[in-house]
């Protein structure tokens, strides 16, 4: 059993492999899993928006969470997204998450009408009560709700959250939650994979970096070398994974959104290093084909990390 108070390091949001036809791919997700614990990752948060949660049907979802959970096998902690538009949906979806095995879930605001900090204050209470799993927070820009750190202290005090992923791109503000979250039995994350290193000199306990699907290895050595406090090696090689990042996602043809291009750069680099099979992902987005995956192969050779 973890304790999950601890979580702490390099927890990708893995992926949803797909067929072609659109479907969970099943065998995908075993060999998804392996490829990323192999990179010594110490986690997986299943069910994010790298996962495309907001597109899979509910039969997908709770499929791509029991065979995640499934493939992990226990051996690093399992953390479900429950995000939903509403407190009865993440309730739902919270239990099933329990039900499946995960080890913690995790909850943003609900990203459809505009709630106040109160209002999201009783839904994450609600939900805590009803799911009895640890629960972190997620602060992404999508809800168009910014977590104020006031919330969070208030929740982490009584017991109802024990973590933050934030997303925001707000520095200033993910560095006043570490300061005040601090003796406090709270874990904060960075869902960025493009300053971490910077992060964990902030006193950050770890990240959900995207493009940690396709490099988890690389994202660990990040955070070891933070840890054995090699600054500049550390930073040397989190500007090699910015500076491929930022082609790796701007690889779609014309008329891709910016979410088709990053999925599709994801997966491309993912099938490129045997994880997954193919590069779909779910409808309205554009998957990619043989041109943009051979754009995404030229790119990950141009920064040394394809032979």
């Amino acid at each position: 059993m973890f304790d999950i108070t601890q979580l702490h390091g390099i927890i990708p949001p893995i992926c949803a492999p797909m067929t072609d036809d659109g479907e969970i791919d099943v065998a995908s997700v075993h060999t998804l899993v392996e490829h990323l614990l192999n990179g010594g990752v110490h986690g997986i948060f299943v069910l994010g928006s790298t996962g495309e949660f907001s597109s899979l049907t509910a039969r997908q979802r709770k499929l791509m969470l029991d065979e995640t959970v499934k493939a992990v096998g226990g051996r690093v902690p399992v953390i479900a997204g429950i995000l939903d538009t509403s407190t009865a949906r993440c309730i739902e979806n919270g239990l099933e998450a329990r039900a499946a095995g995960a080890d913690a879930v995790v909850i943003a605001a609900p990203y459809y009408y505009r709630i106040s900090q109160h209002e999201i204050i009783d839904l994450f209470r609600a939900v805590k009560a009803a799911v009895e799993l640890p629960m972190l927070a997620y602060d992404v820009p999508t809800t168009n709700i910014k977590l104020e750190c006031d919330t969070m202290v208030r929740l982490a005090a009584e017991g109802t959250l024990v973590g933050l992923k934030d997303s925001s791109g707000q520095a200033e503000a993910f560095r006043r939650v570490l300061l005040a979250t601090r003796g406090l039995t709270f874990r904060v994350f960075t869902g960025s994979e493009l300053i971490i290193d910077s992060c964990f000199q902030m006193g950050a306990h770890g990240s959900v970096p995207g493009l940690g699907n396709v490099f988890p290895a690389e994202y660990v050595q990040v955070y070891n070398l933070s840890r054995a406090g090699d600054w500049t090696a550390a930073a040397a090689l989190q500007d090699r994974l910015l500076a491929c990042f930022y082609e790796l996602i701007a690889q779609g043809a014309p008329g891709y959104s910016i979410s088709s291009s990053a999925l599709g750069g994801f997966k491309a680099g993912l099938k490129l290093r045997g994880a997954i099979r193919t590069t779909r992902v779910a409808a309205p987005l554009h998957s990619f084909g043989p041109a943009e995956e051979q754009r995404v192969a030229d790119v990950m050779r141009r920064h040394g990390f394809l032979a």
